[in-house]
């Protein structure tokens, strides 16, 4: 029974901690719609935080690469890297329009040459991440970035609800906010992963 209620403890504060630092990136929508005048774009409070949790995010991956030479977690790490080049599109368009789109691939095309050094062995780190509890919190943040956030904030959805009266800003608020969860979501996900207690290999 003492396990069993220290083991129930640690996921109330594991609980806890989430909603605290989810209710803090919240604050910060709060923040650039109530304090800034709606000032939801790329340099707000929460475009910046979006991209700071995906450099974190890459970052912490990147370090157990070279910590623990771990090809599979690479192509992760890569893979959330692009995802920040995207985000920074409008810093790359300084230098040309959407060529975002060769850097993402220049870097994933060096992730994926550093994983196929060892192939055996970044599958089986892939495989085991998607066995991992965290996996579940991760496939809802990427899901409510990539699906949720895009389908929510289409246009046409926004125009038809508001008539005559459709606001960009609020639409924006609306899909960033959506954005901001998932990524949310993944950095707690990746911090639950990489430094939490594991689930055994099958």
């Amino acid at each position: 029974m003492q396990s069993d209620l220290l083991f129930i403890r640690n996921r109330a504060f594991a609980f806890i901690g989430c909603a605290l630092f989810i209710s803090a990136m919240m604050g910060l929508v709060f923040i650039d719609v109530r304090w800034m005048n709606d000032a939801v774009h790329e340099t707000s409070f929460t475009e910046i935080a979006q991209e700071m949790m995906l450099l974190v995010t890459s970052l912490l991956y990147f370090q157990r690469v070279f910590k623990e030479s771990a090809p599979g977690l690479v192509l992760i790490g890569g893979f959330f890297a692009c995802m920040l080049i995207r985000e920074l599109d409008f810093l790359f368009d300084e230098l040309s329009h959407g060529c975002w789109v060769w850097f993402a691939l220049a870097t994933a095309a060096v992730c994926l040459a550093i994983a196929l050094l060892n192939p055996r062995r970044a599958v089986s780190e892939l495989a085991d991440f998607l066995r991992q509890p965290s996996w579940g919190m991760m496939c809802a943040g990427l899901l409510t970035v990539l699906v949720f956030s895009r389908l929510f904030g289409m246009r046409d959805l926004w125009q038809h609800l508001m008539l005559d009266g459709y606001n960009h800003t609020v639409k924006n608020m609306a899909e960033e906010g959506c954005e901001l969860l998932g990524y949310s979501l993944c950095l707690l996900a990746s911090c639950r992963y990489l430094y939490g207690s594991r689930a055994p290999q099958a």
